[in-house]
C-alpha cells in the first residue's frame, strides 16, 4: 500500500501528477478542490458555502477542509493506497494526518509566483461535464467550446489576478511551517514544477524509487470533475 500527499501551488500540476500516479499504482486519488467544485457546480448547501468563500477571494477555512478530508478517508475504499491534494493546510492538519497515516512520501511541487499567474489565469473548465483545459497546454479544438461534450468552457469565479493575490499570500504563509514538519518526519521530494508533465511524473518517481512510465504510458487522461 502507498500513500502519498501532493502539494503546491495552484496551478502546479498536482491534479495532472496526482492523476498519472493514481492510474498507474491504483491509488485513489483524492482531491479536495475537485469535492468542493463538484459541490459548488451541483447547488449543494456546502457548494454555496465554498462560492461565496472563494468569490471574495479567499481559502476555503481549515476547519472545513480538515472536516470534508476526514470523511472522505473514512471511506476505507483505497486499498492499494491513496494520493491527496489540497491538505494538509496548517500545522496543526500536518500533526493530525502524521498521527493518522502512516505516509510514503510527501511531493512538493515548487513553481515560481510569475509562472502560477501565467498558467492559472488561462484555466478554463466544461460548464457540463467538468473536464479541465489550459489555453496555453491543452486548448479546445473550437474556442471556448468543450471538445467532449460541446458545452461552453467557463473561468472560475477565483482566476483572476486580484484572487490570485490573495490565495497566494496565504497559501506561502501556511504552507511554509507544513513543510517544515514533514521535512523533520517524512520524506519531502522538491520537484521543478516548470518542465512538461512527464518530466516531473519522472522526476516524482526517481525520488521514490518507483517504476518509470513506458512508451505506452506517455499520455495522460484530463480529470473529469466528479465528488469524493
Amino acid at each position: 500500500m502507498r500513500k502519498f500527499v501532493i502539494m503546491g501551488v495552484q496551478g502546479s500540476g498536482k491534479g495532472t501528477q496526482a492523476t498519472m500516479m493514481a492510474r498507474d499504482f491504483d491509488l485513489v486519488h483524492i482531491s479536495v478542490g475537485d469535492v468542493f467544485r463538484w459541490n459548488v457546480q451541483n447547488h449543494t448547501k456546502l457548494g454555496a458555502q465554498v462560492k461565496r468563500i472563494v468569490a471574495a477571494g479567499h481559502l476555503v477555512g481549515d476547519d472545513l477542509v480538515e472536516s470534508v478530508v476526514r470523511s472522505r478517508l473514512a471511506e476505507h475504499d483505497w486499498n492499494y493506497g491513496f494520493i491527496i491534494d489540497g491538505f494538509p493546510r496548517n500545522a496543526r492538519q500536518a500533526e493530525f494526518f502524521l498521527e493518522s497515516y502512516d505516509i510514503d512520501g510527501v511531493i512538493y511541487l515548487d513553481l515560481p509566483d510569475d509562472e502560477v499567474y501565467r498558467r492559472v489565469l488561462a484555466r478554463r473548465f466544461c460548464s457540463r461535464c467538468g473536464l479541465d483545459y489550459n489555453l496555453i497546454a491543452s486548448r479546445p479544438q473550437v474556442p471556448d467550446t468543450c471538445d467532449v461534450c460541446g458545452a461552453p468552457l467557463l473561468t472560475r469565479a477565483d482566476d483572476n489576478p486580484q484572487a490570485l493575490a490573495v490565495r497566494l499570500r496565504e497559501y506561502h504563509e501556511k504552507t511554509r511551517p507544513v513543510m517544515e514538519i514533514f521535512q523533520r518526519k517524512e520524506f519531502v521530494a522538491v520537484v521543478d514544477a516548470r518542465h512538461p508533465p512527464r518530466e516531473v511524473q519522472a522526476e516524482i518517481r526517481r525520488h521514490f524509487d518507483l517504476p518509470q512510465l513506458d512508451r505506452s504510458q506517455l499520455d495522460f487522461p484530463q480529470r473529469p470533475v466528479v465528488p469524493g
